[in-house]
């Protein structure tokens, strides 16, 4: 009987999910939740956008995007195939698949915060019921999926694997990528059992080109940690190769042209101000807490860390040494930061290295402005603050500043003129590849 009743929830939301009847809950409607909002709708579903965000929810069901590279002309044509938004938990009984896509941070002891996934999954509980499958795609340590939401799930009198079905699937968006979409990143998923993954596979290979299934929740979480936990890694090598090659007075940049030249063996990774983004800052972190829980130091992974944490001091020492050299001090210098948003082209301040640099030099008692076409206005963010506006560039307001710190290397920036105006460049991502003498590589 047991297993007749496990089958016969699994049919049906197979079978709907197959036949495009089923309604799907995205609950978190940001970088990730968005675009997989975007893909369900194109798909031919019905979906239920859920967010405690009142102000993103009325833009939505305006038909506007708050997403730069996503245009409203997408919103309106998901609104038209039924995507509705809303901030009542209530509803979340409606839809025949929930997919969390919410953060997770870290908190102040730099530990990961899963508030926003435990507050979520309490606030969708008393409306979970049997037949729906529940989706976790926050990036987390091994074990959360497990150890967190299926004892929740099952506080309610519902066996994970018959009543109701639970998987986790990493999100893998890369904002303002232009050669991958949603659609065809492949998504890799694990479920708490076989019926689970089943379950999960045919949510997912609803709407993606290719699903990846792994053998438990726990693999999967790992899995989305390895690929940022890779880039960190990788990432802090180069940034230390860039500290070796300043010393010696050779250009990292040119060296990793060169070495990408190789047809195999060999990928380039690029040094930068610190790193930035949801995933590749805190990812390790998440790992690292989960390994001391078995007596495992992960020497190689912090150490990486601490060479990429060090980066935007490292930066702020460049830029010291280069105005000394003019006779000035960081005290009373007018700083432009060229770049705020965490990545070239997109406006996502998440983790952005550049506020720190910002905030390093305010603290030191500069006069700190920015530009950046992506961020008009310096958001409202959690732990930082600035009342500032973006700088037009202009010859005359470039040559009004001591010193420009390229931060972040938008297409959108005109090099030449920054290079013929400015009286001071620290460029932090090799876009100036001849040497001059009033550009400073860092």
């Amino acid at each position: 009987m047991r297993d007749e009743h496990q089958s016969a929830h699994l049919q049906q939301l197979v079978a709907k999910l197959r036949d495009r009847t089923a309604v799907i809950g995205i609950i978190g409607l940001g970088y990730v939740g968005l675009p997989l909002t975007l893909r369900y709708a194109d798909a031919g579903f019905r979906v239920l956008g859920i967010d405690i965000d009142a102000a993103k929810v009325e833009k939505l069901n305006r038909g506007q995007s708050y997403i730069e590279h996503i245009p409203s002309a997408q919103i309106d044509a998901a609104r038209a195939a039924g995507f509705e938004a809303t901030t009542d938990f209530t509803r979340a009984g409606e839809p025949d698949a929930l997919i969390i896509c919410v953060p997770t941070p870290l908190n102040a002891y730099r530990e990961p915060d899963l508030s926003f996934v435990l507050d979520t999954t309490d606030a969708l509980l008393p409306f979970v019921r049997p037949g729906q499958l529940v989706s976790l795609e926050s990036t987390t340590y091994p074990g959360t999926t497990e150890e967190e939401l299926r004892p929740r799930l099952e506080s309610r009198a519902l066996v994970v694997g018959r009543d109701v079905f639970l998987v986790f699937s990493p999100e893998r968006e890369d904002p303002g990528n232009p050669n991958f979409e949603t659609r065809t990143i492949p998504k890799v998923c694990g479920g708490s059992t076989a019926a689970c993954l089943e379950a999960g596979v045919a949510l997912y290979g609803a709407a993606i080109d290719r699903v990846v299934p792994v053998s438990s929740t726990r693999a999967a979480e790992l899995t989305k940690l390895l690929e940022n936990i890779h880039r960190a890694v990788n990432i802090g090598l180069v940034n230390e190769m860039k500290i070796i090659a300043d010393k010696m007075e050779i250009d990292i940049h040119e060296v990793i042209r060169a070495a990408a030249t190789k047809p195999f063996g060999f990928t380039p990774y690029y040094p930068g101000p610190g790193l930035g983004g949801h995933c590749i800052p805190i990812d390790p972190f998440y790992l690292t807490w989960k390994a001391r829980q078995y007596g495992v130091h992960t020497r190689f992974i912090e150490l990486a860390g601490e060479i990429n944490s060090d980066m935007p001091h490292w930066v702020i020492g460049k830029v010291t040494d280069a105005l000394n050299q003019r006779g000035r001090s960081v005290m009373g210098s007018r700083v432009l930061v060229l770049g705020i948003a965490y990545k070239k082209d997109v406006e996502d301040m998440r983790e952005s290295p550049s506020v720190e640099l910002m905030e390093i030099l305010r603290d030191k008692g500069a006069h700190v402005e920015y530009s950046d076409p992506h961020v008009p206005v310096f958001p409202r963010m959690r732990e930082h603050r600035f009342e500032l506006s973006s700088v037009a560039l202009t010859p005359e307001t470039l040559a009004s500043y001591d010193l420009v710190l390229l931060a972040t290397s938008h297409s959108a920036f005109d090099y030449d003129m920054i290079r013929r105006h400015a009286n001071l460049i620290v460029d932090t991502r090799g876009v100036y590849l001849e040497r001059l003498p009033h550009v400073v590589k860092a």
